[in-house]
């Protein structure tokens, strides 16, 4: 495994550049108040990684990930870059490089960078141990665990990650103007779309989640038994998935409030949950007893980070629970229409890809429609105003 590990580490090195470079293009388009293109960053690297692990697996094996990843890299810099130059053009100007290491805002980027930096490093120890211990526990181990990870980081690109930085210039402003209601406003506006569009996403592959993996990664050596234990992965990683995407907007809603510090302090604390669920676990569970771990380590954070952001800025409005509490009822009603359609479905269906496609097309074109319509009746306006930013956007 070593040698393998060193090609895939030389292979995976320009993709830190792209990444990197992609985040400091991400700051500056948000600040241009351009927000379509970083939201959809996060999508694009993981559409990279979907679409080349089944692709070129035949040929590259466990390394099709890594050059998925790559190209997922490559792809949401070229992407942000693209709409940069855009713009520049638009406006008269021309793309420019200076270093000024006087600048009065970098001693404070600086600052606000450390504790960031460290808990980079306490994350990047507890993905190395959640890999040694994987390894440990069954050879395709981690491979399940990467599959599962990647199916459900595309709806956390997609949703909550994109909101959350959506919302962050304005977080800031309020913040800046001392604007402490419309900073929670801004902030509970902000979950309540995040739990809207998450929850039929997590049902959706928690139903579905076996043709989604059949049809993606079902190819070559990827047998159906593998396909089996991706699906029960999925599962777990879901629970810590719900936790995620609230996670993400309450992040950057200190990141608003120039606190960097909170969040890493709160990062080491979820870290050291992860370590003591895993070890209690991973005798009984194997490489399960893991991704429980991680999804403890998930909602640690998040309720954590709640709490103190409740004391820090008062409660949210009561609009934020009985929204969620309509959200979640919704969801269960979409979660019992599809698992209907699929009982009476599926027998009637091709085993073969065809038979996948039309799978994911009726059951999940039922259950978006019986959770429309579940929104609608119980009055969660937010429903609405994704429906006239979808229309806006397509205008």
């Amino acid at each position: 495994l070593l040698p393998l590990t060193v090609r895939m580490i030389r292979l995976i090195l320009p993709a830190i550049w792209f990444f990197g470079m992609a985040g400091v293009l991400t700051g500056i388009l948000y600040a241009l108040q351009r927000f379509t293109f970083p939201a959809l960053s996060s999508a694009v690297y993981n559409l990279g990684i979907i679409v080349a692990a089944p692709l070129l697996a035949g040929r590259f094996g466990v390394t099709s990930l890594v050059v998925g990843i790559l190209l997922g890299s490559l792809a949401q810099f070229a992407m942000m870059a693209w709409d940069l130059r855009h713009w520049l053009r638009t406006v008269g100007h021309a793309m420019r490089f200076q270093f000024d290491w006087h600048h009065p805002a970098l001693r404070k980027i600086v600052v606000l960078y450390i504790p960031i930096a460290g808990i980079e490093l306490v994350s990047s120890f507890q993905v190395g141990l959640d890999r040694r211990l994987a390894s440990g526990s069954g050879e395709r181990s981690i491979a399940w665990m990467q599959n599962a990870t990647t199916l459900q980081q595309l709806p956390l690109g997609l949703i909550s990650v994109a909101i959350a930085l959506a919302a962050l210039p304005r977080l800031s402003q309020h913040f800046a103007n001392r604007n402490e209601a419309a900073y929670r406003a801004t902030l509970g506006r902000g979950l309540r779309t995040v739990l809207l569009l998450i929850a039929p996403a997590a049902v959706g592959l928690y139903l579905l989640g076996e043709p989604i993996t059949r049809l993606i990664f079902e190819h070559g050596l990827f047998l159906p038994t593998d396909t089996a234990q991706v699906v029960s992965a999925l599962h777990i990683y879901l629970v810590g998935m719900l936790f995620a995407a609230i996670d993400f907007p309450l992040n950057y809603a200190f990141y608003a409030r120039n606190n960097t510090l909170g969040p890493a302090l709160v990062g080491v604390l979820s870290v050291g949950v992860y370590v003591v669920v895993a070890f209690a676990l991973l005798d009984s569970l194997g490489y399960h007893g893991l991704i429980w771990a991680d999804s403890a380590k998930q909602a640690s954070h998040a309720l954590v980070m709640l709490l103190l952001l409740t004391w820090r800025v008062g409660r949210l409005n009561a609009r934020t629970l009985t929204s969620g509490l309509a959200i979640l009822a919704a969801a269960v009603g979409m979660a019992a229409s599809l698992y209907v359609v699929r009982l009476f479905l599926q027998p009637q269906l091709p085993p073969n890809l065809l038979g996948d496609l039309l799978n994911l097309a009726i059951s999940g074109s039922v259950g978006v429609l019986v959770y429309a319509f579940l929104l609608q009746q119980l009055g969660v306006r937010e429903l609405q105003d994704v429906v006239r930013m979808v229309v806006a956007r397509l205008r």
